[in-house]
């Protein structure tokens, strides 16, 4: 026997079926719900403090990593750009007034900054635009050197303030996150990654005080000092800086905006 069924049944069939094919959110109706951790590392599933947890643990068993973005410490706004592993890290460090190279190999640090930098002494104009080797009795190889050391600058950037809780999931790049919001949000904001091992991916800190992207986990590189012509070693003492009160700190822990969290 041959089944009968309306026109109207039919074109109300096609038409369910096109609706659902075509809807990127999953509706009552259409066939179920998909996980939303299908295909993740799972970390989404846990407690936001176990999150977090496990996010500072990628990041300080990792080799190295690609930070990048702007944070403000000292009532300044930074824009960094550095590769950072173990012993040592390179990149490009800018305030308002001026663009610094920064390079540390071991515990050998260097520092290029244009003339104006380094003040009105009568070695400035050989010190511009040169890689200056900075000794350690200096000051200024405590207040650069931090930019260099991955564990103190991520220690730093990854702080959360307040009660954690979990924000749906998102996207950083092309990659699939978890944030984790302190305080609703106001207390930072980390985005942990959702595939493979779950290093942070950005960090929103507190208060408006910066914004940093973090990439290429693991992903090694050479560091190589600066060729000999351009290279000036100065002595134990470098001349004064134009703003040797200034304190240029590495970022410390976020407290909020325009607080220095470096206690400098």
């Amino acid at each position: 026997m041959t089944a009968y069924f309306p026109a109207a049944r039919l074109r109300r069939a096609a038409f369910i079926g096109a609706l659902c094919a075509g809807l990127t959110v999953t509706v009552t109706g259409c066939g179920g719900s998909e996980d939303p951790d299908k295909g993740t590392n799972g970390v989404g599933k846990l407690p936001a403090d176990q999150i977090e947890a496990k996010a500072k643990a990628a990041a300080t068993a990792a080799s190295s990593v690609h930070l990048s973005g702007s944070v403000v410490t000292g009532g300044k706004t930074f824009t960094l750009d550095m590769r950072l592993k173990g012993d040592g890290g390179s990149g490009e460090v800018k305030s308002q007034q001026d663009t610094f190279q920064v390079l540390r190999i071991g515990e050998q640090l260097y520092l290029k900054a244009n003339a104006a930098f380094w003040g009105k002494s009568d070695s400035a104009g050989k010190l511009g635009d040169k890689f200056v080797k900075v000794p350690q009795s200096d000051p200024t190889y405590k207040q650069f050197r931090g930019f260099t050391d991955m564990h103190v600058l991520l220690d730093g950037l990854l702080g959360l303030d307040g009660k954690l809780t979990k924000a749906p999931y998102g996207k950083v790049g092309h990659g699939r996150v978890v944030p984790v919001l302190a305080a609703g949000g106001k207390g930072g904001r980390l985005s942990v990654s959702l595939e493979g091992t779950p290093y942070p991916l950005l960090m929103e800190r507190a208060g408006g005080a910066g914004r940093v992207e973090l990439a290429e986990w693991g992903q090694g590189f050479q560091l190589s000092a600066p060729a000999q012509d351009q290279t000036v070693d100065y002595g134990s003492q470098l001349p004064t800086t134009k703003d040797a009160s200034g304190a240029t700190p590495a970022p410390g822990k976020s407290s909020g905006q325009g607080s220095d969290p470096t206690g400098g």
